[in-house]
């Protein structure tokens, strides 16, 4: 029997998720019926009206082959104006109509007298499992995902992690935070990753190389060419701007790379982090609140807790998620359910 382990040397937060960043809260819509196991999650950086109160972020793309949605303004601009919003990789569109329809609500002026929005919609494959080509993810179920978003959520095969695969097993949400002290004060750094990626000979858990023990064990396999992505999603309370945050979604890499991935040729590995310690005012007359930013030089805590509660994460998501069947007769097995098979 395999123990969760405690990455790095830092302790987590209370809830060792992304939740423990005051203010992020996330929420599931999961679909998971015969041939169809899919589904939507949020990520609500503030409980606020992001089209108003805009968040600093960042994107980084370590392999490119993913089709989400919003990234190229994030970039440019630096700034978050919607929820953040997780799925499979053919409903990317619908999920973006609904945030697009949500933020109208909100804001009727937008694309009138008030500019555009930047729906941002993250993907991952998740058709070995589940009827992709169905397409059910439906506006609803977005709404019904930033409606439960909460503090405290599940993890696995949830959400839009419900059809994905990871390592070979199962994967899906996993979210893991980490608590770091820079010239006396506490920040808090969080993860959240939509886990689809990995071959099981490559899986490593906190430096331990099971994969090759694991695989013995298996009497079938059933696999399908690894066509493996994964998005990690960092939060923070430090004040930091969009160039430093740049700086820390980088560091997802290093966590990302400990558990066994290489980037493959197909995968679409992609982070993002964003601040919650200032907002940035849609009107330009409108105060900014502004926090100032922590010197380049002392970042390295974070850069720690970056790449610890990416890697928590990931292991996290294995260790949560349930074993699936889904379409065709395709079944993932969970790590804990493999893991029963070792000898004890």
């Amino acid at each position: 029997m395999l123990a969760l382990p405690h990455i790095g040397r830092l302790p987590s937060g209370p809830l060792n998720a992304i939740s423990d960043v005051a203010g992020v809260t996330v929420g599931h819509a999961t679909l998971a019926q015969g041939a169809i196991q899919t589904g939507v999650t949020v990520i609500r950086p503030h409980g606020g009206d992001l089209f108003r109160d805009k968040l600093p972020a960042a994107a980084t793309v370590f392999n490119g082959f993913g089709k989400s949605i919003g990234l190229l303004q994030v970039q440019e601009l630096g700034v978050l104006e919607t929820p953040i919003a997780l799925t499979n990789t053919l409903s990317v569109g619908t999920v973006a109509m609904a945030q697009i329809r949500c933020a109208i609500n909100s804001n009727p002026e937008i694309g009138r007298s008030d500019p555009t929005v930047n729906p941002l919609v993250f993907e991952c494959n998740d058709g070995y499992l589940n009827d992709i080509q169905a397409m059910v993810v439906a506006p609803e179920h977005y709404q019904q995902a930033l409606a439960a978003a909460a503090a405290e959520f599940a993890q696995g095969a949830v959400g839009a992690g419900r059809g994905m695969s990871s390592f070979d097993l199962k994967g899906g949400i996993g979210s893991a935070s980490r608590c770091a002290e820079i010239g006396g004060n506490q920040y808090c750094v969080g993860a959240l990753v939509l886990s689809n990626f990995g071959k099981l000979p490559a899986l490593t858990l906190a430096g331990r190389h099971l994969g090759a023990q694991l695989l013995a064990l298996r009497t079938a396999t059933g696999d399908a060419p690894e066509m493996g992505s994964i998005i990690m999603i960092v939060a923070t309370d430090a004040p930091l701007d969009a160039r430093q945050l740049g700086r820390l979604a980088t560091r997802c890499g290093i966590g990302l790379g400990r558990t066994g991935s290489i980037y493959g040729h197909g995968s679409g590995d992609l982070a993002l982090a964003f601040s919650t310690a200032q907002t940035v005012p849609y009107r330009p007359h409108d105060a900014i609140r502004q926090s100032a930013c922590l010197h380049d030089s002392l970042l390295d805590p974070l850069f720690e807790a970056v790449a610890d509660s990416t890697e928590q994460a990931i292991v996290n998501a294995l260790f949560a998620a349930k074993t699936v069947n889904g379409r065709d007769g395709h079944q993932r097995l969970s790590l804990s359910d493999l893991a029963a098979r070792l000898p004890t």
